[in-house]
């Protein structure tokens, strides 16, 4: 088995390439940064494995947090929350939970655990659906506080390559690092982003007006924009719930989830989230292109424009 060693360079490009292909959401990565540079200092090193390399009967998960990212910039995470709903999903079925799968490839949705800071414990052990999982387990962590740490159903190794997205770490990895490249030589860091990634630059412009709102587990609302440069007398408006879903240019629509829409610092190249964007910015948004799974019609429907409740026909800025 062959073992890729992440140095500490790795990781600092890791958050920041992770959260340009975050689109918005998933919360800043800044506070984990944090965590793994101490960790690091004390001795600690991280493997990254090609998910080529799994046996067919390994057993991988996805271990994340739940939740609004505004909720997260107060309710700080602790490793060890995200422990627990590893060691519960463990417990729950015996399995080690470690990766992560899809839901396009029509794969049981159930079980999946849920735990918070404190020492609340929830399973969600069978729904007919992957919608109704997102409903009961949303429904779960509004009542947590629209935060919590989860591990998601077990998965066979031969599911993971069939159906998993792959090389997303070193692709993050690689973003990351033509950003703080450009940032050191003080060059575009846009531009940078564009040279290892085949991404189309949608819009320059001034945030004037940014409405958010917790609700239901998610972070939801609109920002306005004012153009610059090439964009001087146009607006765009961003939609978002959680992560940004629909950009409307003019009031027409010009990007759209699964197309991913990514808002980024102007100067810094680097991403701006949902909970973090404010009146003043200087931003340039991008698109790249999504994983070709979601642009079947199983992915569209579970993240396409209409998923989200808009009544927009998908149309890919790469058409």
């Amino acid at each position: 088995m062959v073992l890729r060693e992440i140095t500490l360079d790795d990781i600092e490009s890791l958050a920041v390439g992770a959260w340009v292909l975050g689109t918005g959401g998933g919360g800043s990565p800044y506070l984990g940064l944090l965590n793994m540079r101490a960790l690091y200092k004390e001795g600690y090193r991280v493997q990254l494995m090609p998910s080529d390399q799994l046996a067919d009967d390994d057993w991988v998960a996805a271990v994340s947090n739940m939740g609004a990212p505004l909720v997260g910039q107060e309710r700080l995470t602790d490793s060890r929350t995200i422990a627990r709903a590893v060691e519960l999903m463990e417990r729950h079925t015996g399995y080690e939970a470690q990766m992560t799968s899809m839901a396009v490839g029509d794969l049981v949705p159930y079980p999946l655990t849920t735990v918070d800071v404190r020492g609340l414990e929830s399973v969600v052990d069978k729904v007919p659906t992957w919608k109704w999982m997102e409903r009961v387990s949303r429904k779960i962590c509004v009542e947590y506080g629209s935060i919590a740490s989860t591990c998601k159903a077990p998965r066979t190794g031969a599911e993971v390559k069939r159906w998993g997205i792959h090389g997303t770490t070193t692709k993050a990895m690689a973003i990351g690092h033509a950003v703080r490249e450009a940032q050191r030589r003080h060059e575009d860091p846009v531009a940078a982003i564009l040279s290892v990634e085949p991404g189309k630059v949608l819009y320059r412009g001034k945030v004037m007006d940014v409405e958010r709102r917790a609700t239901e587990g998610f972070l939801r609302g609109r920002v306005r924009f004012d153009g610059m440069d090439d964009w001087r007398g146009s607006s765009m408006e961003l939609n978002f719930q959680n992560e940004w879903i629909v950009a409307w240019l003019d009031k027409k629509p010009v990007a759209m989830s699964p197309d991913l829409i990514c808002v980024l610092d102007s100067v810094s190249g680097e991403a701006v989230g949902s909970e973090t964007i404010r009146y003043g910015q200087r931003v340039t948004v991008i698109a790249l292109p999504p994983p070709p799974v979601f642009l079947s019609p199983k992915g569209l429907q579970h993240v396409g424009p209409r998923a989200f409740g808009y009544d927009i026909d998908f149309k890919s800025v790469f058409a």
